[in-house]
């Protein structure tokens, strides 16, 4: 993953307070590794939604934000 994604990532992370339970989750998830679409997904974890396109991550949406993209 590019840092400046990563980065990103980390400070929306603490803005939308996903916890470290919530990502652990995400690891599992990710050790899985799950097949992701070329284009836009979502994935749902209850307390959190991660939003991607492609083989990447682009932002963490809060529980009620609503998320375009392929359910995985």
């Amino acid at each position: 993953m590019p840092k400046a994604l990563r980065d990103h990532l980390f400070e929306l992370r603490a803005e939308r307070k996903v916890t470290t339970e919530d990502l652990y989750r995400l690891k599992e998830w990710r050790e899985s590794e799950p097949d992701a679409p070329d284009g836009l997904w979502v994935k749902d974890f209850g307390t959190f939604k991660i939003c991607g396109e492609g083989k990447y991550p682009k932002t963490f949406l809060l529980r009620r934000q609503a998320a375009k993209g392929q359910r995985l």
